[in-house]
């Protein structure tokens, strides 16, 4: 039972933050300035739109072949449609727990492939550990190209005491959980160790695969998409088609942030992206009506194939 309320309170909570954050944010706008936001909306340009939601499938479908090299490395060789689909409704489940996708593939995996869970689990944490690698990248190439805008930015919204705190206290808990897991004999850290072991083989395929070149380039194309997808819906309003690819970057990264850490970035990506494009020039209205536009066509997409594909599942599987 208390399982379960956890796990309700998981996506509540974070679901009504965003509502909050969102009703605060649009109750501090005048009449004249919803005005100018619904005028973005109808004027947009929604073949920039369309197109960005394509190489946002194509995406997913990089994403879904790449992972057939490190599931090869573990012995299991399912094909492109079912990685297709379990990638789909990974996306998916991301909108109520943020990284729960992740358990969801692997458990799509153990259900239809029979792929134990640890070692499916495993090259999935490899992926995003090489994800995580790619997002450092883009984030040293915002501080660098726009370092001073960045500086203030978060200066301005993030408490610096707080976060120092809050990383010693991290870095206190990670020490206590080495220590645990080298020296105690309790039944449950034994029942984490052999856990991990299967983790570990997962999580190492990565390095062993054959074909890395072409995992890693895969994984760039990923990113790729990621990016374009993002820089095209710039030219969706005329008052955001002219800002220099600098701004892209760092309103690219703070909203890949926003929705690593979030429940899909509902209710704080469109207001992060407002305060970002506002720093460069870019009204609020405008900002904020930028920051909807691309928010809700992923969450379209997302959506609606992580329903396709947990309708189709059954199907292509001919499992129940």
């Amino acid at each position: 039972m208390k399982k379960k309320i956890s796990v309700y309170l998981g996506v509540i909570i974070p679901v009504l933050l965003g509502a909050g954050l969102t009703y605060y944010t649009y109750s501090t706008f005048s009449e004249e300035q919803r005005a100018q936001m619904k005028g973005y909306f109808i004027s947009a340009n929604y073949n920039f739109v369309i197109v960005s939601l394509v190489i946002a499938i194509i995406g997913y479908a990089l994403r879904a072949y790449r992972w057939k090299y490190t599931l090869a490395q573990i012995g299991s060789y399912p094909s492109f449609t079912l990685n297709f689909l379990a990638v789909s409704v990974g996306y998916f489940v991301n909108l109520s727990v943020p990284r729960a996708g992740e358990v969801s593939r692997a458990l799509i995996l153990k259900k239809y492939k029979e792929v134990p869970f640890d070692k499916a689990f495993g090259t999935i944490i490899a992926e995003r550990i090489v994800d995580l690698f790619l997002l450092l990248s883009f984030i040293l190439v915002a501080i660098i190209m726009e370092f001073h805008t960045l500086k203030n930015f978060l200066l301005q919204h993030i408490p610096i005491q707080k976060l120092f705190l809050l990383m010693a206290f991290g870095f206190c808990s990670f020490i206590v959980l080495i220590l645990l897991y080298k020296y105690s004999k309790l039944n449950l850290v034994i029942l984490v160790k052999s856990k991990i072991e299967g983790l570990k083989e997962g999580i190492l395929s990565v390095y062993n695969i054959p074909n890395k070149w072409k995992f890693f380039t895969l994984t760039l194309l990923i990113w790729l998409s990621y990016f374009l997808m993002f820089y095209l819906m710039i030219f969706s309003l005329d008052a955001t088609s002219s800002i220099n690819i600098g701004t892209v970057v760092v309103a690219f990264v703070i909203g890949g942030l926003t929705m690593t850490f979030t429940n899909g970035g509902f209710g704080f990506f469109p207001v992060l992206i407002a305060k970002i494009l506002f720093l460069y020039g870019i009204s609020l209205e405008a900002g904020n009506a930028f920051g909807w536009i691309v928010w809700t066509s992923q969450l379209l997409i997302t959506v609606l194939l992580g329903i396709f594909a947990f309708l189709i599942l059954p199907i292509v599987t001919r499992k129940k």
